[in-house]
């Protein structure tokens, strides 16, 4: 949840720090700081709030060097302030140390420190780690006392930590969040991941748990929990650094958004081949043989990828008729889910690293599951913990609130859902018809994206409104659920979905002129039903927008404001309708002044229970 960077080298490091920080600041931004070795010795920065304040804060207070570390938090232990933002040091001054997670006993350890004549001048839990290191240095050197600190802490962390006595040398360790060192040439950069790397190298290692590494500008020196060294070879990443940008967007929301049609089809690209009618998968392993021996499926997510998982129970279920169960991350193995070596678990997260899927799929996989991911990060933990990783292509993604990351799951699902239709024998003609409707849709989300200005104007018409009711059925009432979830992170607007059938169960009481419903209705097999449902919604007074397929003048008729989307098939419609609510959401929240891209509470990655 918090941002982590720390550079070796020869550089100017302080606007490096800062721009790594730039780049990371959708992990946190409660606080930042940075510590930096100069031939003076070592300085802080500091500042509570955004990544601006601790920048005004270098113009009134510069400091320059060629080594150091930076931080931006997003608060676990200690409520934000400048006291309690990162990086913190012993008694001393003399070690510093930066943090993402969670040190599980950190009381108990800072009790025993403070008896022992230690000082705390903060609430975190992150400066017991400082005070550790510095218990050790009587008897150790700065590299063994972090081992021994190593093995006394208990949690969930990624650690980075120096010591200003040995200018140079970088500690960095992980057990859970992620953690990664990208390769220089008389240089070397470590951080929470590859983002601000990339124009500087596209050599990364990444760490695995339990393990840490000790950085110096010529050498990467990675150990394992037993201290033993570890050979790994680092993997070479080819995003572009200006994929990370925002390319003369306002918002890296709104880029994500326009840049979904180019991601979905990266997705599918290289994947099935319309000639043959064949889906392939390079880095998914399953021999019809092995999907013979599956019996239940189990989807485990959390937040947008959750809503994907449920669009994906729909498709595999339709395609293999195996039932599929979709479980939240963070509840999935406090319900000791009965799972076996017949049973599939497919772990979705963009990141790869989403602490409470990673905890699901690791008790399935302990369990004997036959474990899949689809994820968007390479290398990351979830695509190292799977025996099979669907890569959903989607570049970068920087905006707290998800876009282009659920559109690219969603067509991950559907060629999945291809795959086990290949494996149970269906015929390639069908399957050669089905990949042809995939192929289209880049171009369809094209002509939904062309009409944003419609949406703009709709969001100032709506952007007064405390609450919103989304509705849809079948596979558009996991699209409500996501459309519900953008309003409520960007806008602050209270919102929920609802299947469109469940509405006069309890909903439909809440219903009046003050409240706009967002409806789906395109041509389903539901269709009739979901007219039905609106026109309970209409005579209770509700402000109806309605997503339908472009030429219904039913729909015209009875909603107050539509929004129509190209046609396609069933199964590929939430690609198309989830869009408008995604652009609905965005401009209702910059139409009331909302931090669109690091909203309130929120961090991108949830990298920590």
């Amino acid at each position: 949840m918090c941002g982590i960077i720390g550079y070796a080298g020869e550089r100017d490091v302080v606007p490096l720090l800062i721009e790594g920080l730039r780049k990371l600041e959708y992990r946190g931004y409660d606080s930042a700081g940075i510590a930096v070795v100069t031939k003076n010795g070592l300085e802080i920065r500091r500042a509570e709030g955004k990544l601006g304040n601790l920048e005004a804060r270098l113009l009134t207070e510069p400091v320059s060097g060629n080594f150091g570390i930076g931080h931006t938090r997003w608060a676990t232990h200690g409520k934000p302030s400048e006291n309690n933002a990162h990086p913190h040091r012993d008694c001393s001054g003399r070690i510093v140390v930066i943090h993402n997670g969670i040190i599980e006993n950190f009381i108990a350890l800072k009790k025993r420190l403070a008896d022992a004549g230690h000082t705390f001048r903060t609430d975190t839990d992150t400066e017991v780690v400082a005070h550790l290191v510095e218990s050790h240095l009587a008897a150790l050197g700065f590299v063994d006392a972090v081992r021994a600190t190593l093995r006394e802490i208990e949690g969930h962390y990624a650690l980075v930590i120096i010591d200003a006595d040995e200018p140079g040398t970088i500690v960095a360790a992980r057990n859970g969040p992620p953690l990664v060192v990208g390769k220089g040439v008389g240089e070397n950069i470590i951080a929470s991941d590859v983002t601000p790397l990339l124009q500087y190298t596209r050599d990364i290692i990444y760490f695995e748990d339990g393990e840490y590494a000790v950085v110096t500008k010529d050498e990467v020196e990675l150990f394992d929990r037993d201290d033993k060294p570890v050979a790994r070879e680092p993997k070479r990443i080819t995003w572009d650094a200006v994929m990370a940008e925002k390319e003369g967007y306002r918002h890296y929301m709104l880029k994500e958004i326009h840049e979904q049609p180019r991601a979905v089809r990266d997705t599918f690209t290289g994947r099935m081949f319309e000639e043959s009618g064949e889906v392939f998968f390079n880095d998914l392993a399953m021999t019809p043989a092995e999907w013979s021996k599956i019996r239940r499926i189990h989807i485990v997510a959390c937040g947008t990828s959750w809503h994907s998982g449920l669009v994906g129970k729909f498709l595999l279920e339709q395609a293999s008729r195996i039932p599929v169960e979709v479980d939240y991350g963070s509840e999935y193995r406090y319900r000791d889910p009965i799972v076996d070596d017949t049973t599939l678990v497919i772990g979705v997260t963009q990141s790869g690293e989403t602490a409470d899927t990673i905890a699901g799929m690791q008790e399935a996989k302990a369990k004997g599951a036959k474990l899949l991911t689809i994820c968007n990060a390479i290398g990351s933990a979830a695509t190292r913990l799977a025996h099979g990783v669907i890569y959903t292509n989607a570049g970068p993604e920087i905006g707290v609130a998800s876009t282009k990351a659920f559109t690219t799951q969603l067509t991950a699902f559907y060629l999945l859902s291809l795959y086990v239709r290949q494996l149970r024998g269906e015929s390639k003609e069908s399957i050669r018809e089905a990949m042809h409707e995939l192929a289209t849709i880049p171009h369809k989300l094209e002509d939904v994206l062309e009409k944003e200005k419609e949406i703009e104007e709709l969001a100032y018409k709506y952007s007064k409104a405390q609450d919103f009711l989304f509705l849809g059925r079948g596979l558009h009432y996991p699209i409500a659920l996501e459309g519900a979830l953008k309003l409520k992170e960007i806008s602050y607007i209270h919102a929920e979905g609802y299947p469109a059938g469940e509405m006069k169960h309890g909903p439909i009481a809440l219903i009046d002129e003050n409240m706009p419903i967002v409806g789906i209705a395109t041509k389903t097999s539901f269709y009739d039903k979901v007219v039905s449902n609106f026109q309970e919604a209409r005579a209770r007074d509700g402000k109806l927008i309605v997503i339908c397929d472009e030429g219904d003048e039913a729909m015209r008729a009875m909603a107050d404001d539509v929004i129509e989307v190209p046609h396609t098939i069933e199964a590929l419609q939430p690609i198309l309708t989830v869009v408008p609510m995604q652009l609905l959401a965005y401009y209702i929240a910059l139409r009331r002044g909302c931090d669109v891209d690091q909203p309130r509470n929120l961090a991108k990655s949830v990298t920590v229970e």
